[in-house]
């Protein structure tokens, strides 16, 4: 665990199933585990021996955009629901139901781009979409993120 001021906290090793533990360190709320195999030795470098685990999260964001250029994976540019402050986009991966659904939403709701972003392959949409992203946790912007799913804001 990475503590204030950039230190790394080590803890003893935990006797026990692995996912066991893995459902203790999601409860508590941590970012992830790192674990080794009980004989291996510690060597700088790339190993199969040490395993990092992340945890995700899932948390509600305002969707600002999705950006869709032929050849690449679609995506959704997302805002925190309090401030407003562009945090990162999230790879689509809806079923085609929902895709076509958002797409439709999207054209329903075409906007303009928020002030200082500019990205050309990019359908703006008014406020009143909300997007549910699944994100690594601990971190300020998404990382990893996916969208899980959307609604209209209502009231």
């Amino acid at each position: 665990m990475i503590r204030e001021g950039g230190r790394i906290q080590f803890s003893q090793a935990l006797p026990g199933d692995a996912k066991a533990i893995f459902h203790l360190v999601d409860q508590a709320g941590l970012e992830g585990m790192v674990s080794k195999r009980r004989d291996s030795k510690y060597r700088s470098g790339n190993s199969t021996a040490w395993l990092k685990t992340k945890a995700f999260t899932i948390d509600e964001y305002d969707l600002l955009g999705v950006e869709r250029e032929a050849g690449k994976p679609a995506f959704a540019l997302m805002a925190d629901r309090g401030t407003g402050r562009y945090v990162g986009s999230a790879f689509i991966t809806l079923n085609r139901e929902m895709r076509e659904r958002l797409w439709q939403r999207v054209q329903e709701h075409a906007g303009t781009a928020p002030k200082g972003m500019k990205r050309p392959a990019t359908q703006w949409v008014k406020p009143g979409l909300i997007g549910r992203v699944k994100h690594l946790r601990g971190e300020e912007d998404l990382r990893h993120a996916s969208l899980q799913g959307f609604r209209e804001e209502t009231g």
